[in-house]
């Protein structure tokens, strides 16, 4: 995994602002020459929204919108269909923006278990309760996303696809924090292998890297690597002492870490140093060799951009370049 062109510098999360996907895809190809992604607009509405998004991908298993959530239905309805026009034209959009590109190109899904902990069944219970259900959710997943990685490539020819599978509820489907539908009571723990082996199956479609993002506190780094991940992308400032030693033997066993360094709501920026200074001490804390820093990390926003202004926005993503060239020009 030193091969530094698997990756570059920086890149974004996956979301943001509007609803225009060629703005979008002009933004985020202006932003990463070298390692673009495919932008994801929620604004736009349910089915645009990451859940949404996801269940267009599914292979045989829809679901539609209902004031609780998203839920399991017999064929796909309007919900469904929309997603799935959505993302036909962001990779429209996509398409047309990276004419002759080569180089690493990142698409994001949710992972299995956030989406287990998201989508209803028809009694209106998280999947997450349902061991069986579970297991079909990361099948079908996981065909969805072989569809998805052979459409890109079909379409930008030139880039290797990295595959991000976003997990945000990883860490409460683990400790058995995820809210049942009264709200009363919590789901069980799932038991870690069982959690380990559906990640496993799904990273598992794609012969390329597989990057796993979740923005929660107590990012579990030792499971995401023995699932397969290439690479795991946080929010640096959720980092506390117990994660450091994981995150050594992550770099040390040549783990890609995605460090989420610049705000994701509107905020007056630092000076792009100023940014990766956490990552520098870091990284002397734990006793690394600075020289490996550039090629260790890629410097991202602490999480989707949603919610930002679309002047912020653009401005947190041309951060993350100079944060990402500080980090190699000086990572004393």
């Amino acid at each position: 995994m030193g091969d530094t062109n698997l990756w570059g510098p920086a890149t974004g999360v996956g979301s943001l602002p509007g609803g225009d996907a060629r703005e979008a895809a002009k933004t985020v190809t202006g932003s990463f020459e070298d390692f673009p992604f495919l932008a994801e607009l929620p604004a736009r509405g349910p089915g645009a929204d990451m859940i949404g998004r996801t269940i267009g991908m599914l292979v045989d298993l829809y679901a539609h919108v209902e004031p609780s959530g998203w839920r399991i239905s017999d064929r796909p309805g309007r919900d469904t269909k929309r997603a799935r026009s959505w993302l036909g034209e962001d990779l429209d959009a996509l398409e047309e923006f990276t004419q002759g590109y080569e180089g690493p190109l990142k698409v994001q899904a949710v992972g299995p278990w956030t989406l287990a902990a998201a989508l209803e069944l028809r009694g209106g219970e998280a999947a997450l309760g349902d061991a069986g259900a579970c297991r079909d959710l990361a099948g079908s997943l996981a065909e969805g996303l072989r569809a998805h990685l052979a459409e890109l490539r079909k379409r930008v020819p030139g880039a290797r696809p990295v595959l991000q599978l976003d997990e945000p509820s990883l860490t409460a489907v683990l400790r058995g924090h995820v809210r049942t539908a009264s709200g009363y009571r919590t789901h069980r723990a799932v038991d870690r292998q069982v959690v380990e082996s559906a990640l496993r199956e799904v990273m598992a479609v794609h012969d390329g890297p597989v990057v796993v993002h979740s923005c929660a506190p107590d990012v579990p780094f030792a499971l995401l690597r023995r699932a397969g991940a290439a690479g795991i992308s946080f929010d640096f400032s959720l980092l506390t002492e117990r994660d450091e030693e994981p995150i050594g033997e992550a770099v040390e066993a040549g783990t890609r870490l995605f460090a989420g360094v610049v705000p994701s709501t509107d905020t007056a920026l630092s000076d792009p140093g100023g940014s990766v200074m956490g990552v520098r001490t870091l990284w002397r804390r734990l006793g690394l060799n600075p020289g490996t820093l550039a090629e260790s990390v890629v410097v991202t926003p602490s999480c989707g951009l949603a919610g930002a202004s679309p002047a912020y926005a653009r401005a947190a993503l041309a951060h993350c370049v100079r944060a990402a060239r500080s980090l190699a020009d000086n990572p004393e």
